[in-house]
């Protein structure tokens, strides 16, 4: 399931090239995930890293993951 939520993200990255002629990239749906690098191959690499870590400080954090694809992300709370 989480292969499947990282593909899809990067499946709706958006790459732009900069002025400087380095690479941005960002997921619009995924608040403050974003990458920046030379190549446009680094960059994607950089961003799925980045989603990486920014999914699981999300968890971690509480946070709402967006759905994508109909792929839901979330930790299972302990039943008390």
């Amino acid at each position: 399931m989480l292969t499947n939520y990282i593909q899809a993200a990067l499946n709706r990255a958006k790459y732009e090239l900069l002025d400087d002629g380095t690479f941005y990239a960002e997921v619009p749906e995924l608040q403050g995930l974003y990458a920046n690098a030379p190549t446009i191959e680094n960059c994607r690499e950089e961003l799925k890293q980045s989603l990486e870590e920014w999914i699981v400080l999300g968890l971690q954090l509480g946070h709402n993951i967006p759905e994508l694809d109909g792929i839901y992300l979330a930790l299972k709370k302990d039943v008390a």
